[in-house]
C-alpha cells in the first residue's frame, strides 16, 4: 500500500514537474512549485519544536507523568495536544510509556485534535469574516463531535481495543467537549483565547529555532539535550518531497472531480464550491478557508466541520508519516477520513433544514 502510494506521488512529481518545464500550460508546474515553496513556512513552523522536544519532554514529563498515570492514560496523549508536526510527535514519543500508544497519539490524534487545537481554529477564527465566523465555529463543533469516529478507526487499526482507545482518549473528548461548549457560548472570548495560545506556540518554536541555530553557527549549546538543527530540518525535507508529488495529484483529482461534485451538490443541498473546498482542505485548508464567501450558508458548516480531521492529510501530514513511520499511513488515513466524513455526513445533518441554496441544482 505506501509503495504505491509512493509511486503515485511519484507520478505526480513528474508531471508536475515536466509542465514546470513547459511552462506551467496546465497548472501543475504551479502545483510543483507551491509544494516545494512550502518547504518554508514548514520549517520555519515545525524546526524549533522538533529540536526543543527532547528537553520539553524531560521538564513536562515530571508533570505529566504521574499525573496522567494517575488516571491510567499513557501519558503520549498529552503530545497529541500539539500538532503533528508542530512537535507533537516527538512528544508523544517521548512521553509515551507504551510504544503503541506513542506513535498512535503523535501521528494519528495529534494529526486531528493537535492541528484543530493550535492550527485550525485560531488561524481559521482569524482568516474568515466576522459575519461566517458563527457557521465557522458551528462546523468546528460538529467536527469535534463527529471526531471519535476518527480517533476510534485509527486506534483499531493501530492494535488498541476499542475500550483501550476510549480509554486514552478521555483526556481528549473531555477538553473537546469543553471547546466545544466554549465556541457555542462565548465564541469571541474563545477566539482570542485560541489566539493568544497560538502566538505562545510561535514563541515557543522560534526560541526554539534561534537556540538551534546558535548551536549549529558557533557550537556553543545554550540549551543542552537539544535535537540538532540537522535533525530536524531531514524530517522537514521528506516531507517537501512528498508534497512535490502531492499536490499535483490533487489538483488533478480536484479536476476528475469538478463535474461530479456539481451533480452532487445538487443532491445534498450544497455548492459545488463547498464540497471542492472539502477536497482541496484534504491537501491544506487555507485555500478552503479562503473560500469561504463562496459557499452556501449549509456548506459553510459541513466544510468547517470535515476540516477538523480532514486538514493536510494528502499533503503535510501523509509527508510526515511517511519519513518517520511509514506504517502508520493506514491508521492516519483512516482516522482522518473516517473522522472528515462523519462529521461531513453530521453537520448535513444537522443543517438539513437550511434553505436549499440557489443555483445549487444548476
Amino acid at each position: 500500500m505506501n509503495q504505491v502510494l509512493m509511486i503515485v506521488m511519484a507520478a505526480g512529481a513528474v508531471l508536475g514537474g515536466i509542465d514546470r518545464i513547459l511552462g506551467s500550460k496546465f497548472g501543475l508546474g504551479e502545483q510543483f512549485e507551491k509544494g516545494f515553496m512550502l518547504l518554508g513556512p514548514m520549517a520555519l513552523s515545525m524546526t524549533g519544536m522538533i529540536c526543543l522536544a527532547p528537553v520539553l519532554v524531560d521538564v513536562l514529563g515530571r508533570v505529566v507523568v504521574p499525573l496522567y498515570r494517575l488516571i491510567g492514560v499513557d501519558p503520549a496523549m498529552f503530545g497529541a495536544l500539539l500538532a503533528i508536526d508542530m512537535g507533537g510527535y516527538q512528544l508523544a514519543k517521548g512521553l509515551a510509556a507504551n510504544p503503541m500508544i506513542g506513535s498512535y497519539a503523535g501521528l494519528v490524534v495529534s494529526a486531528i485534535f493537535g492541528c484543530t487545537l493550535v492550527f485550525t481554529i485560531p488561524v481559521g477564527m482569524e482568516m474568515i469574516p466576522k459575519t461566517d465566523r458563527p457557521l465557522f465555529a458551528r462546523g468546528i463543533m460538529l467536527g469535534l463531535a463527529a471526531m471519535p469516529v476518527g480517533l476510534i478507526a485509527g486506534g483499531l487499526l493501530c492494535g488498541l481495543s476499542l475500550p483501550d482507545c476510549l480509554y486514552q482518549n478521555l483526556p481528549v473528548f473531555t477538553l473537546a467537549l469543553l471547546l466545544g461548549l466554549g465556541l457555542w457560548k462565548i465564541p469571541d472570548a474563545m477566539v482570542k483565547g485560541f489566539c493568544l495560545f497560538a502566538e505562545g506556540i510561535k514563541a515557543v518554536i522560534t526560541a526554539g529555532l534561534v537556540l538551534a541555530a546558535v548551536e549549529q553557527l558557533t557550537g556553543w549549546n545554550p540549551v543542552p539535550g537539544m535535537a540538532p538543527i540537522k535533525e530536524a530540518m531531514a524530517v522537514v525535507a521528506s516531507i517537501g518531497v512528498v508534497m512535490l508529488g502531492s499536490l499535483p495529484v490533487a489538483e488533478l483529482l480536484r479536476r476528475a472531480l469538478a463535474r461530479p461534485f456539481t451533480r452532487l451538490g445538487g443532491l445534498l443541498g450544497i455548492t459545488p464550491q463547498s464540497l471542492t473546498g472539502m477536497l482541496i482542505s484534504l491537501a491544506t485548508p487555507l485555500p478552503a478557508i479562503s473560500m469561504y464567501p463562496d459557499m452556501d450558508d449549509r456548506g459553510k458548516v459541513a466544510a468547517a466541520a470535515f476540516i477538523v480531521s480532514g486538514a493536510s492529510l494528502l499533503a503535510a501530514h501523509m509527508g510526515f508519516v511517511l519519513s518517520v513511520e511509514p506504517e502508520m499511513l493506514a491508521p492516519l488515513a483512516a482516522g482522518k477520513l473516517g473522522g472528515a466524513f462523519a462529521a461531513a455526513v453530521l453537520a448535513l445533518w444537522v443543517e438539513k433544514t437550511a434553505q436549499k441554496p440557489e443555483g445549487c441544482c444548476e
